[in-house]
């Protein structure tokens, strides 16, 4: 081994320090005991025993941080000790570096080592067999497979255990993560979901509260006053009503199945209430509302939308309105949805454009993102911005949803 290679090796493992100990003091005791397995051959000295147990002591102190090189030293060392008497120390040791080249040496050893350990019983058996006419050459030909087959096939059983248990492990590791990651976007768009339907159920109300009683302080006028009162406490209500029916379906969805009270989903049988509402809302601004649905005239493709893509027109519409009532200038507001047969749903409300500093109620500022996640979501493309036209510069917001019939979810 070189200078560089010994660097990469590193410390030994403990356990493997403690087996290397361990073996070395059992040789030595048995070769004090002078207990060996036979008798030296090609005239060698028995001393060349204690070379060969100090050759394989080093030999497992590398089992584990460089298996390879330490089944390089092994080999020849158990054949050294083969020829100079055969300590038991030493031939155990040597089924033990066996076993760790196949458990902790490289994917290609693994699958070598046991077919050779297989070839070389084979091989000395034939040897044996015809140089050594005896029926004690079938245990001998045993006590080589213990040698050598067995600690190989055991080696390549424990890695397959412990690769399988690995892959299980890091299977186990990926689909916690994506069920982390799954559970953390859930999360996170039922939070955006919540906003987006709190923002949408309460901006209308408190837009409309805030410039009414604006304008209660700033008209001295008692009849302008209890209009703008009522109008707030009209609001008020609403917006209780509808936060009520939000907070009652996150704590028991449930129970807005059997109430009697409104539905808490919208559909798009409510624009009219809505257009009225805007209308009241819009009177002290100079702003007038018409709704123009033009779904199906001919009734061939009334078939009904998905609640889904309802809610989000319907808000879609709310939000719009909202915003003519907080930035539009006087005049008409018009809310245009049609429908084609077998085509996509499409909701336009155009507003008067107005170059005003600021608006006549603060906002979060989150409408115009929170429709086109909502248009997004859907598969469905949302537009929004000046524009001009024959009756001079408007606010034009545009969304297209596809809108499947009922009939086809099943």
């Amino acid at each position: 081994m070189t200078a560089r290679s010994l660097a990469a090796v590193g410390r030994p493992h403990r356990l493997d320090v403690l087996i290397a100990g361990g073996g070395l003091l059992g040789g030595l005791l048995l070769w004090a005991m002078n207990l060996h397995g036979g008798p030296a051959r090609l005239g060698l000295p028995t001393s060349l025993t204690l070379v060969a147990l100090t050759a394989m002591s080093a030999a497992e102190l590398l089992r584990r941080t460089a298996p390879m090189t330490a089944l390089a030293i092994a080999v020849p060392a158990l054949v050294l000790d083969i020829c100079t008497g055969a300590l038991v120390a030493t031939v155990l040791m040597f089924t033990d570096v066996v076993y760790a080249a196949v458990l902790y040496g490289p994917a290609s050893a693994a699958r070598r080592i046991p077919l050779h350990s297989v070839l070389v019983t084979v091989l000395a058996a034939i040897a044996l067999t015809a140089l050594w006419q005896d029926p004690q050459v079938v245990m001998a030909v045993i006590g080589i497979a213990l040698v050598t087959i067995a600690p190989a096939w055991t080696g390549i059983i424990t890695r397959n255990h412990r690769d399988a248990a690995q892959s299980a492990r890091l299977r186990a590791e990926r689909i916690a993560l994506l069920a982390e990651r799954d559970r953390t976007q859930a999360v996170a768009g039922e939070r955006a979901r919540m906003a987006r339907e709190l923002h949408d159920m309460v901006a209308n109300h408190l837009s409309a509260i805030a410039i009414h009683s604006t304008a209660a302080q700033s008209i001295d006028d008692p009849s302008a006053t209890r209009e703008a009162l009522g109008v707030i406490r009209e609001n008020s209500v609403q917006g209780l009503a509808e936060m009520r029916r939000l907070i009652g379906l996150l704590r028991d969805p449930k129970t807005t199945e059997t109430a009697e009270e409104p539905a808490a989903t919208p559909t798009l049988d409510g624009l009219d209430a809505l257009i009225t509402q805007a209308r009241a809302n819009g009177t002290s601004s100079g702003l007038t509302f018409v709704l123009d649905d033009a779904r199906s005239p001919d009734g061939q493709g009334a078939g009904r939308t998905l609640a889904a893509v309802e809610l989000a027109a319907y808000r879609i519409v709310q939000e719009s309105l909202t915003n003519a009532l907080k930035h539009a200038a006087p005049g008409e507001v018009r809310v245009r949805i049609a429908r084609e047969r077998g085509g996509a749903l499409t909701v336009a409300v155009r507003s008067p454009f107005a170059d005003r500093p600021g608006p006549r109620a603060p906002g979060s500022g989150t409408g115009l993102v929170g429709m086109r996640e909502r248009i997004a979501l859907l598969g469905g493309a949302f537009e929004a911005g000046p524009e001009s036209g024959p009756a001079g510069r408007v606010w034009l917001v545009r969304a297209v949803v596809p809108a499947a019939e009922e009939e086809e979810q099943r």
